[in-house]
């Protein structure tokens, strides 16, 4: 009896640890708020919501490292230092970054903002601040489960001058282009500003703080919460935006176990709540039109935001163009679209794709910056060029049959040796013991047709293979 009773208390605590080992995973968190700039107003807000958010996410089991009003170096290395702590605990670990402060994009470039910038010109920004791209690459650099980036980091552009050259809000960042197992956020939809808020947080941050804490909510349906909610309490003006290219599932809080969980007969197959659902399929404008259509405007615009495609949102507009509702929506379709037109001129970069991204939007707040990248695209060395100079420098070896050098004084040397061939008295002659040996002329002299000084090509390669950014997060431009 003693025995089976034992055995019965065992075997259900077996069951609670095993089922929580399974699911163990070394979460990481570095958590920067940046409120005290130096050299533009302060914001009142990013240090608020660095240390809620620091709370939030130690309950949620993350070790938090917490930092503020960082400079550039120090941001630099604090990023460095992160990602060094997540090559130390392994494959199996969720590195999170939150970034509260300002953010700009300049030539389609994001960059997060030290507090101990002060530039003069917009050429100043990439020398002084942090670029986004960077800190992406150096986390993909280390082995890890999955990358998630949290930017608060959207708010006005604090520089007057800079502001009538660089784009508004931030630019498109496809989480799908760079590696797999990485999410990112933003707390406003690209090209757009967010609001710093009234209260003790961000609309952002205050959202964020409490829809994590529900247990057992996937990490996507948790930014849909988020962007409703953000959505709603900005009465349409910001509207949060993400991109995933996650693999596995996350959840920031788990589901709490119940005694009848422990005490039950453990499951043959995982749980749907461990398994990411499949994706559903794209729905077209006319799906969502038969959606949509006899709702109350609200109820149709939190379906929209939480669904957040151009799809919806065209249906929307198509259905509801006379109302408030309508016009925000317009804006945030037309906005959205130009940004991704944006996105793929900056990663094709060449002077075609800027030319065409102005044929579409000749007056938008990216106009400056297209015209001043085409005009710079002019020093830029033809590759085709290149290419010719190339293989007219190649070496010249008697090996190398592709020099046309070599094969012009070849083909003079065979033609003069076919016209003069050696008597056939010296090609052979007999001895006394009638042995054969053979005789052979000496080799006909090669002249070898000078060429120019070999044409060197830069080539430049990038930190990171598959990063993100232009040419796989390496060089870009000359300059990082």
């Amino acid at each position: 009896m003693l025995r089976r009773s034992l055995l019965s208390l065992i075997i259900p605590v077996s069951i609670l640890f095993g089922s929580t080992a399974s699911s163990a995973e070394n979460r990481l968190a570095l958590v920067i708020g940046q409120s005290a700039y130096k050299s533009v107003p302060a914001l009142p807000n990013p240090a608020n919501d660095a240390k809620a958010v620091s709370q939030m996410l130690t309950d949620a089991g993350f070790t938090v490292t917490s930092a503020s009003d960082l400079s550039q170096d120090e941001m630099r290395t604090r990023i460095s230092d992160f990602a060094g702590e997540v090559a130390a605990k392994g494959a199996d670990t969720v590195a999170l970054v939150f970034y509260a402060g300002h953010g700009l994009q300049i030539d389609g470039e994001n960059y997060l903002i030290p507090v101990d910038i002060d530039p003069k010109r917009e050429a100043d920004i990439p020398i002084q601040a942090v670029r986004l791209n960077d800190i992406l690459n150096t986390l993909t650099s280390v082995p890890s489960r999955m990358r998630i980036l949290l930017l608060d980091a959207c708010r006005n552009n604090p520089f007057p001058e800079l502001s009538k050259t660089a784009g508004h809000g931030l630019a498109i960042v496809d989480a799908k282009v760079g590696a797999p197992g990485t999410f990112v956020s933003f707390s406003t939809s690209p090209g757009a500003e967010a609001e710093d808020g009234s209260g003790a947080n961000s609309p952002y941050a205050a959202a964020l703080l409490a829809i994590a804490k529900e247990p057992g909510l996937p990490i996507e349906d948790t930014f849909k919460r988020v962007r409703l909610a953000v959505n709603k309490v900005t009465d349409g003006r910001q509207t949060p935006w993400d991109s995933s290219s996650l693999t596995e599932d996350f959840r920031f809080t788990a589901v709490e176990a119940t005694p009848s969980a422990a005490t039950s007969s453990p499951p043959t197959t995982p749980s749907p709540a461990a398994i990411p659902a499949p994706a559903a399929p794209k729905r077209t404008v006319e799906d969502w039109k038969r959606e949509l259509r006899g709702k109350p405007v609200e109820a149709a615009n939190e379906l929209i935001v939480i669904d957040g495609t151009d799809e919806a949102y065209e249906a929307f507009v198509a259905l509801y163009s006379g109302t408030p509702r309508g016009l925000q929506a317009r804006e945030w379709l037309d906005r959205h679209r130009r940004m991704v037109a944006w996105n793929n001129a900056v990663l094709a970069n060449t002077a075609a794709a800027y030319r065409a991204f102005l044929v579409l939007y000749p007056d938008s707040d990216l106009t400056a910056t297209a015209r001043k990248l085409i005009e710079r695209l002019r020093y830029r060395p033809d590759a085709m060029a290149a290419a010719t100079n190339v293989a007219l420098a190649a070496p010249t070896c008697p090996c190398n049959g592709t020099s046309p050098q070599l094969k012009k004084a070849d083909s003079a040397t065979k033609k003069r040796v076919d016209r003069d061939p050696p008597p056939r008295s010296r090609k052979k002659r007999y001895v006394d013991d009638g042995e054969v040996v053979v005789v052979r002329p000496p080799p006909p002299a090669v002249v070898y047709a000078p060429v120019g000084p070999p044409v060197g090509v830069g080539i430049g390669y990038g930190h990171f293979g598959g990063g993100y950014g232009r040419y796989g997060g390496g060089f870009r431009g000359g300059r990082y």
